[in-house]
């Protein structure tokens, strides 16, 4: 089990991306074996070249993030073969086609004729046949690691509960210890293996590699001693808060206590990172305004057929350290929608959204103008969605740490909007503050390029 961005991710999934990014360059250098078989110092000359280095590179990006985008990489739940080649065959289908592109806007990184079919054909057959026998060979070579959850209450159902949804990271709840006498009967399919008195020796029975604290009330009931024992002889150790944030991604606000958040690691800012992720926003907000300038004329016009009012609309939001600022979007209300009624969240079925405002949202193309709000500094490319100044009011009432949200810039897109829908009641606030602590918790300039490359998903399938 490997974190990434301080989440579980499975080691079978970093492995494929690996062996397959190693499969499309040797299949590239193959196909132009092949291409120059009769001219070996063609085949020198064209492969040492730096063109094919740049050709090469993007060939292996496009691939293996149309991999990504088809879920090849995401391993819960499982897949039949027939299922996997063709997700394998769609990605290599919209690899080709995107490729097609690339090559029309920048001829220069064209491959020699005939070597991205041959390629393209060599890959196919490899990676369907790799991951075949990696899917034999795997469950041989690795070991089912087991969990001791100590407590046996909601908070120790809850984290049994996320370790059977995450099968893919070969790690088995071996059972409970109960925090006082031990007694008989199941919790969640596992069974209450003893009590406290007896970790130890549960511990060498059962073979368990790691143990997560979920006891409701640690006064007194603690065995510090024997953790600290077990965790000296290599026995992870870990808390039920940080166990639930590597799992699923966010900060459980019902299991947190404010001196995680002290004594915790993350929620580290180096000026430089500051300055850097700065400097990013204004070159992508400036690439994106550019790039994204024909596609704002199409929604401008598609506005302006489709119902009266302005096509831009400009709203109040809370910043960095609760600054005021106006925010840009297009248009996806008819206009007047809060007049009688004020200011209300929106939902999926709201009469107050147009038809084409609809497909906006839906693929968030009414966030488009926001790009404005990023040069001018008001605003990130990744970070918390900023929120309207009536609904902070309210939520940092009802929310516990919901101000630690304006302790870094708003973002046009982030963590909690890849990961959950648009929010319409308190409760999905407190959900979405729960993916934002996450963020805050490990931001950095690699888990934003993550954010950004799961909008791009989230923007061409539309959920």
């Amino acid at each position: 089990m490997v974190r990434v961005f301080n989440r579980y991710t499975a080691p079978k999934s970093l492995l494929l991306v690996a062996l397959e990014a190693l499969l499309v360059v040797l299949s590239l250098i193959f196909a132009a074996k092949l291409r120059f078989w009769e001219y070996p110092e063609l085949f020198a000359e064209y492969t040492e070249s730096p063109s094919f280095v740049f050709q090469t590179l993007t060939v292996l990006i496009i691939l293996v993030m149309c991999f990504y985008y088809n879920d090849l990489y995401d391993l819960r739940g499982g897949r039949s073969n027939r299922e996997q080649v063709a997700c394998i065959s769609q990605a290599l289908g919209a690899g080709c086609i995107l490729l097609s592109v690339i090559y029309f806007l920048i001829p220069g990184l064209l491959l020699s004729r005939g070597v991205l079919f041959i390629a393209v054909c060599t890959i196919f057959p490899a990676v369907t046949l790799t991951r075949a026998g990696l899917n034999r060979i795997w469950p041989l070579t690795t070991k089912e690691k087991k969990v001791l959850i100590l407590g046996d209450g909601n908070l120790a159902l809850t984290i049994a509960r996320e370790f059977s949804q995450r099968d893919d990271l070969d790690i088995r709840v071996a059972g409970f210890v109960a925090p006082g006498e031990a007694h008989a009967g199941d919790v969640f399919g596992h069974r209450n293996l003893g009590s406290m008195s007896q970790l130890s020796s549960l511990v060498r029975e059962h073979g368990i590699s790691r143990i997560v604290v979920a006891l409701e009330d640690r006064r007194g009931g603690l065995p510090s001693r024997d953790l600290m024992r077990l965790r000296l002889q290599g026995i992870e150790v870990q808390d039920a808060s940080s166990t639930l944030a590597s799992l699923t991604g966010r900060v459980w606000l019902g299991s947190v206590q404010p001196s995680w958040f002290l004594f915790s690691g993350g929620f580290h800012r180096s000026f430089i990172t500051v300055v850097v992720k700065r400097a990013i926003d204004l070159a992508g907000g400036i690439l994106g305004l550019a790039l994204s300038a024909p596609l704002m004329v199409l929604v401008a016009i598609a506005i302006r057929l489709d119902s009266k009012g302005p096509i831009f609309y400009r709203q109040t939001r809370v910043g960095l350290g609760d600054r005021l600022f106006e925010i840009l979007k297009f248009r996806s209300m008819f206009t007047g929608a809060e007049a009688d009624s004020g200011a209300q969240w929106s939902h999926d079925a709201d009469p107050r959204i147009t038809r084409v405002g609809r497909i906006l949202r839906k693929y968030r193309l009414d966030e488009l103008p926001q790009f404005i709000n990023v040069i001018r500094g008001e605003m990130s490319l990744v970070g918390p969605r900023p929120e309207r100044p009536v609904f902070v009011d309210l939520l940092r009432g009802k929310i516990p740490f919901y101000d630690e949200r304006h302790s870094v810039r708003p973002g046009v897109t982030g963590w909690a909007q890849v990961e959950y829908k648009y929010g319409s009641t308190v409760d999905d606030a407190y959900r979405k503050l729960e993916y934002d602590l996450f963020y805050l918790k490990n931001m950095s300039l690699f888990f934003d390029a993550a954010i950004l490359i799961r909008t791009v998903r989230l923007v061409l399938y539309g959920h």
